[in-house]
């Protein structure tokens, strides 16, 4: 239902397109559907990228700093930093060159549960001896039906 008001004797000529003062959605939903999309593909490549079976424990996860610097023993003894394989003596001084890039965050420790727990310890030793207090060690969270089995 409209009317349509005319003032002063003016009258719509035919042709001529008036102004409509409203806005237009649609191109806002468009936009936000696109960013949805995106943000849902891309959430998941920002997860660490090295697949490791971490061991369960019932510890209280650490308060999120910020982005992690993370050190990962794959299953095969691989070391990453972050995504990228280093050997065991290279480690440090790649550390060292992140650390004096400004990076003073706290350096998780990501190791495969299959691996000996010496294996892990190393490098964990490398990590502390070279200086870098703020470790932390990575595990899964158990489930409800390991914590009945014990």
């Amino acid at each position: 239902m409209g009317a349509n008001i005319q003032t002063n004797g003016a009258r719509h000529q035919p042709g001529r397109t008036r102004v409509i003062a409203e806005i237009n959605v649609t191109p806002l939903v468009d936009v936000m559907l696109v960013l949805l999309i995106i943000f849902m593909i891309a959430a998941p490549l920002l997860t660490v990228g090295v697949a490791v079976d971490l061991p369960k424990t019932a510890a209280k996860p650490i308060p999120d700093e910020g982005e992690p610097l993370t050190v990962t023993v794959a299953a095969d003894g691989t070391i990453y930093v972050q995504d990228t394989p280093v050997d065991i003596d290279s480690l440090v001084p790649r550390l060292e060159a992140i650390a004096t890039a400004g990076y003073d965050q706290r350096i998780y420790i990501r190791g495969d549960q299959s691996r000996s727990y010496g294996d892990v310890m190393k490098v964990m030793g490398k990590i502390d001896a070279a200086g870098f207090k703020h470790i932390g060690l990575v595990t899964d969270t158990e489930t409800k039906s390991l914590k009945r089995a014990k």
